[in-house]
């Protein structure tokens, strides 16, 4: 079966990128433009894991994994963070969300070792 990845991101650059290479890996990819509508597609689709940019406009990726997180449909879900940011400047947030999220990853990243991360997040 083809797993489901949800792309929420707010650049439709990165969105393109990500389907483009995710597809080619052979996942079926599902995408929404920003905080809101990806938790809009959450509600309608079914997925097998979320990749979630940090920083967006309106909803940011820390409001959507709470909300993932609360609901009990969606709170297994392996969801791989993503910024530009590296992640130490995001201490405080990392305190508040250890452990409810799968991975985090530095854009821009090497798209193997993005693979890697999400194939490893399905497994387990």
């Amino acid at each position: 079966m083809c797993k489901r990845i949800l792309i929420i991101e707010d650049d439709q650059e990165m969105i393109n990128l990500g389907d483009l290479f995710l597809r080619k890996a052979g996942y079926k990819v599902l995408s929404a433009l920003g905080g809101e509508a990806g938790l809009e597609m959450l509600r309608t689709e079914s997925v097998d894991l979320v990749l979630l940019d940090v920083m967006m406009v309106g909803v940011d990726g820390w409001n959507v994994l709470k909300v993932m997180r609360a609901n009990k449909e969606w709170q297994d879900i392996p969801v791989i963070m993503l910024s530009a940011r590296h992640y130490l400047e995001y201490e405080s947030e990392m305190a508040d969300y250890a452990g409810m999220f799968t991975d985090y990853v530095v854009k821009p990243f090497v798209v193997r070792n993005l693979l890697e991360k999400i194939e490893t997040a399905l497994i387990a």
